[in-house]
């Protein structure tokens, strides 16, 4: 296919697919499909609820359209998926986005064209998941009449420093022949380089170790968290004393959520134990972040004990609500499951997030956010999302929100450590 016969419909506008889009429109003629109207409204008047793209951008480019009508992007011919990947109230992989994915491309690609998918999965995911489905709803067949690439994101929501662009990209496809053009493809846009390797397996493999090595190492840190504590020493300055040797990873303690690093070991497990392996260091890992919301509500009602604080008649105030800083991302957020805790206590808890939507914050976890905390109201001030907003103010401030008897539990290590402080 001749570069200036590329037409690309990008299938899901999320964190990485309207980037994704942006990026290409710059070279290509692009059309972004996402089943919600609502997102497709909001993209139409130049706006992005995520905060990845700029309204600028958006009102500036003639290349990009956006549609939720798939009937609109029959005539492209080469299709990028982007949809989510999570996990259902099992742990198990949710595949279900992807297939209703590929079942309506299968009913859009003809002769030549090239589906590629972003998604994170497991390996073997792409072929064994969904090659058929195109083969079977399109009747074509694969390396006959089109072909498939597997390209995984590596997007970093709120990050507004490495970027798509800035960021090495994993090529490959269905055949030698396929993964050249791949390659070429995310060439265009990929400052950084491309990384082509030898199959589709191996790059999905690449992806999904990445956040299972940086959840190994966070799971690691967390328990050696829990054992100084027992031990009466302080996390941190033992941190910082072994950081001083060259090779020490600069890892901390804290909650681990987001729609990567808490969900892709799942499907990385989910795929041993399918070949009859059972994971031992990756499950463990996850048994342990998966459970530091209720050590650090554990460890904040301890301490209002200390403080001869009445714990069913205490007041909390939760800073940030989302997975991360700078980020309006809700999916899988930890911080629900300190508030779910602390109100099981009797614990009344306000939470404040200046980058969340209320409307979202309400219907999705039935959280209403406060705008700005009442001045002497709180036992306790959790510091839970490093937001930039959190990182201007100071100690002081924080203080102005608490009872004469409070204390600060910051979670981020936004704060310098003090008698008002404490910390994982």
């Amino acid at each position: 296919m001749a570069i200036t016969e590329i037409r690309i419909a990008v299938i899901g506008l999320g964190y990485v697919g309207l980037p994704l889009a942006v990026e290409f429109s710059k070279h290509f003629s692009v059309l972004g499909y996402d089943t919600d109207q609502q997102r497709i409204s909001e993209l139409r008047l130049n706006t992005d609820s995520t905060f990845e793209v700029d309204s600028e951008e958006l009102i500036s480019n003639k290349s990009l359209l956006f549609t939720n009508n798939h009937s609109d992007i029959k005539d492209c011919n080469v299709y990028i998926v982007t949809v989510p990947t999570p996990i259902n109230q099992h742990k198990q992989p949710d595949l279900s986005m992807l297939r209703s994915a590929s079942e309506t491309l299968g009913l859009c690609i003809r002769q030549g064209d090239y589906v590629i998918y972003e998604s994170t999965v497991y390996p073997g995911a792409t072929e064994e998941e969904c090659i058929p489905i195109l083969e079977r709803k399109s009747g074509l067949t694969l390396n006959k009449d089109f072909y498939v690439g597997y390209s995984p994101e590596r997007i970093n929501p709120g990050d507004k420093q490495r970027k798509l662009v800035n960021i090495p990209k994993v090529t490959s496809a269905s055949s030698p022949m396929a993964a050249n053009f791949v390659d070429s493809l995310y060439s265009k846009i990929v400052i950084a380089g491309t990384y082509k390797t030898s199959s589709i397996k191996v790059a999905e493999a690449a992806k999904v170790i990445e956040n299972t090595q940086r959840d190994v190492n966070i799971a690691l840190i967390n328990e050696l968290t829990i054992i100084f504590e027992k031990l009466n020493i302080d996390t941190s300055e033992v941190l910082e004393a072994a950081g001083t040797k060259w090779n020490f990873l600069p890892f901390k303690p804290g909650l681990v959520g987001g729609h990567c690093i808490g969900v892709d070991p799942y499907y990385l497990t989910h795929k041993a134990q399918s070949v009859g392996y059972h994971p031992e260091i990756i499950l463990a890992g996850r048994r342990i972040n998966d459970d530091m919301a209720r050590y650090v509500s554990s460890r904040l009602v301890k301490r209002l004990i200390h403080f001869s604080t009445q714990v069913n008649q205490a007041k909390v105030l939760i800073m940030g609500l989302t997975f991360k800083e700078n980020c309006p991302d809700l999916r899988n957020t930890k911080v629900i499951d300190i508030v779910h805790e602390l109100q099981e206590y009797g614990i009344d808890v306000d939470v404040m997030d200046p980058w969340c939507s209320k409307e979202e914050a309400k219907s999705r976890l039935n959280v209403d956010l406060i705008d700005s905390p009442k001045p002497n109201s709180y036992d306790s001030i959790l510091v839970a999302v490093a937001h930039e907003e959190f990182k201007l103010m100071s100690i002081c401030d924080l203080q102005e929100w608490g009872k004469p008897n409070h204390f600060i539990f910051d979670l981020k290590y936004v704060f310098p450590n003090s008698n008002l402080t404490m910390r994982l």
